[in-house]
């Protein structure tokens, strides 16, 4: 059985997109290395803040249905550059009892062990669920504070959260939140700034992601606000140069109770709109990095909105919250063009295996930290989620019909073709210096 201190997963604990069933020792294999990083690892791999995948990873694999011989393979390939936590300190563990005391160790990652014992030992008294509802969606001060840290390290805290629920795992949702108190807070700043201006204007719009894109593209203030010297490109671009203008249109995308599962799909075609489609030919196709992200923690909103113990209201900010952050990541890349062209006339590499038996056999081999096949997952749910509204086919759905397995054959020839994996800052000229022509043959 799952605790708040022990990861087990069972043949039926696969997640929301299906590829292969599961087995038995598949099960306890991923069981067992979950737990080896649960008790061994720190949430991140270096001091600078640079992400522990692991979790994400061999989820994902086991979900889809890879073998234990391919999840212990790819554990094994990210194991040897983790680092062990800090050691438990039990009077810092007491200290995080009283709230006062508890704000001094936020944003410090030296003390994940601390916070992770603190939510295990809080699980174990109240039921996780209970501690998510008390500690993250309560509304005061203190919970928006730590909501707002879930949406910060490219929304790394908020994946983790996901995965936890979607596997049914109390101790990865207790890494989650030890991960989101080691995350600084001007995300949640800028998100609760933007849900009070949004309220503030009392809008009456019913524009979609989409439109409020090409909007976006279309203000060269905000298009351009971002500069590549900057370190964090929303924060110190979009944020310090053109808040007013991001504002405006974030405040124009809402979600209401009744449009909750509407605009859960819309989120989740946007983001993987934006993402595959803002390629720079004649250039290799690349998937930007930091784009993906985006589409990597879409697959949870539907798990969230499943939960019977969070609130409908919850639920609408915590979309809500998504679809602000879409609109601001696609401006701090400058807010490239997107070419749907670049997707409908995309020709596999190998057609032969270009369906998603195809594509999910060739990314249980990728050797990567898991970012590919989280995507590779995202989008096949996309297909799934989006499949409901496609007779409507309203103006927010960009990618539909067969759209969805090119976007699958666009990530594995990318990633398995020269150069690096990933684009970096796909709007920025310079970004693509990198990166050689379509057959990946010339280093400009």
């Amino acid at each position: 059985m799952a605790t708040p201190s022990k990861v087990h997963l069972t043949v039926d604990d696969t997640g929301i997109v299906s590829f292969k069933p599961q087995t038995a020792e598949a099960a306890a294999k991923a069981s067992e290395l979950l737990q080896e990083n649960h008790d061994k690892h720190h949430i991140f791999f270096n001091k600078d803040g640079f992400h522990n995948h692991i979790v994400h990873h061999l989820l994902s694999l086991y979900g889809l249905g890879a073998p234990a011989d391919v999840i212990e393979q790819r554990y094994k390939e990210n194991a040897s550059y983790q680092r062990s936590p800090f050691q438990l300190d039990e009077r810092v563990l007491e200290d995080l009892n009283n709230p006062e005391n508890f704000k001094k160790y936020l944003n410090k990652e030296k003390y994940y062990i601390d916070f992770l014992t603190f939510w295990q030992n809080e699980f174990e008294k109240k039921g996780w669920e209970n501690v998510l509802n008390e500690y993250v969606f309560a509304g005061d001060e203190r919970a928006d504070d730590l909501l707002g840290r879930f949406y910060g390290g490219f929304l790394h805290p908020i994946i983790h959260l996901g995965f936890g629920i979607e596997f049914h795992q109390p101790a990865i949702i207790a890494e989650a939140l030890a991960q989101a108190c080691c995350h600084d807070n001007w995300t949640g700043k800028f998100l609760l700034a933007v849900e009070k201006d949004s309220k503030s204007r009392s809008s009456a719009s019913n524009k979609t992601l989409p439109e409020l894109l090409d909007e976006i593209r279309a203000n060269k203030k905000l298009s351009t606000a971002a500069q590549w010297s900057d370190a964090n490109k929303i924060r110190d671009g979009i944020i310090a140069r053109a808040s007013e203008e991001m504002l405006s249109y974030t405040s124009q995308w809402i979600v209401t109770p009744e449009t909750l599962e509407e605009k859960t799909a819309e989120m989740i075609n946007n983001s993987i709109y934006f993402t595959a489609a803002a390629q720079h030919p004649p250039k290799q196709v690349k998937i930007d990095f930091y784009y993906m992200h985006y589409v990597n923690s879409s697959i949870f909103y539907p798990t969230f909105n499943a939960q019977s113990w969070l609130s409908i209201e919850n639920k609408v900010r915590m979309l809500q919250w998504k679809g602000y952050l879409d609109l601001a990541m696609y401006a701090s890349r400058r807010s490239p063009p997107l070419l749907l062209n670049e997707i409908t006339d995309y020709e596999p590499v190998k057609p032969e295996a270009a369906d998603w038996n195809g594509i999910f056999t060739r990314l249980f081999e990728f050797q990567d930290d898991g970012h590919a096949v989280k995507l590779g997952r995202a989008v096949r749910n996309g297909e799934l989620i989006c499949g409901k509204w496609a007779k409507g086919e309203g103006e927010w759905m960009k990618v539909k019909g067969g759209m969805w397995e090119k976007i699958g054959n666009m990530l594995i020839d990318s990633v398995e073709d020269s150069g690096a994996h990933w684009a970096r800052s796909v709007g920025f000229e310079e970004a693509w210096k990198e990166y050689g022509d379509r057959k990946g043959k010339s280093q400009l």
